[in-house]
């Protein structure tokens, strides 16, 4: 092995070190629930600049986003964090680059690796400030025309680094559903797994608002990670809003808002 190998290779050992003890600082200190979350909404047209979705996207305030926070806050009170307020959700600005196409579920891992380093690169080279994002999660949402029948690009909330990926519908009627999505996503950065199998139904009892329901069904509230309220063994709709969702006692263990039972 020549000399120019082995520096490069333990340049690379000294990367992966740093980059490994930033995420695990930034996961200490994102799930202290000690002090609320920045989470800063970039609003970017997914439509090949359609002048619809941009009129939509101009005329969007945080109040649109208001009834996450809300979510976050009421959901947390029975768990009896630090903070009262978990998250505060703030405008950033409209973005005109497009992120990196993320990759097909089922693609390989090395796609996805290459994916997450491009998606990072993407994050810092748009999005660049002096501020920390130890309690930072930046969301970026792509707007999309609202066509009826219309399925979008599947979401994607990164674990490891406080950013989430939205596809959304840009419409008024569609705000409670983005809602659900952002909130569902952001969970995701900070640990929440989906609760949902391959079919899209609730997993018992993880899955479900009330499993000690009974009889069972139907429910009357989703569990925040599927979405989805179970009004039967087969059947199931669609939350219409975040006052539809709860945060379960799986989900809440996953985020640090509950802790295990040894």
């Amino acid at each position: 092995m020549t000399l120019f190998k082995i520096i490069r290779i333990l340049i690379l050992l000294a990367v992966f070190v740093v980059v490994a003890f930033y995420a695990k600082n930034q996961k200490l200190k994102s799930r202290s629930w000690t002090e609320p979350l920045s989470v800063v909404i970039y609003r970017i047209n997914g439509d090949n600049n359609s002048p619809v979705v941009n009129e939509y996207i101009n005329e969007l305030d945080a109040g649109v986003f208001e009834p996450v926070d809300r979510f976050m806050r009421q959901q947390s009170e029975k768990y009896k964090l630090i903070t009262r307020q978990p998250t505060q959700i703030q405008m950033g600005p409209v973005l005109t680059v497009q992120p990196p196409e993320a990759p097909l579920p089922g693609s390989g891992y090395a796609s996805i690796i290459w994916w997450g380093l491009k998606f990072r690169y993407w994050t810092y080279k748009n999005t660049p400030d002096s501020d920390s994002d130890m309690r930072r999660i930046r969301v970026f949402v792509l707007y999309h025309t609202a066509v009826e029948g219309r399925s979008l690009q599947h979401s994607l909330g990164l674990d490891k680094d406080l950013a989430a990926v939205i596809h959304a519908f840009a419409s008024i009627d569609q705000d409670q559903q983005n809602n659900i999505v952002i909130a569902h996503e952001l969970l995701h950065t900070v640990g929440a797994t989906d609760k949902y199998a391959a079919d899209n139904r609730a997993l018992f009892p993880t899955g479900y608002a009330d499993p000690e329901q009974s009889p069972l069904y139907p429910q009357t509230k989703a569990e925040i990670m599927v979405g989805r309220i179970p009004l039967s063994e087969t059947g199931m709709r669609m939350a219409a809003s975040l006052d539809e969702c709860v945060i379960g006692e799986q989900t809440a263990k996953e985020i640090n808002w509950l802790q295990e039972e040894k």
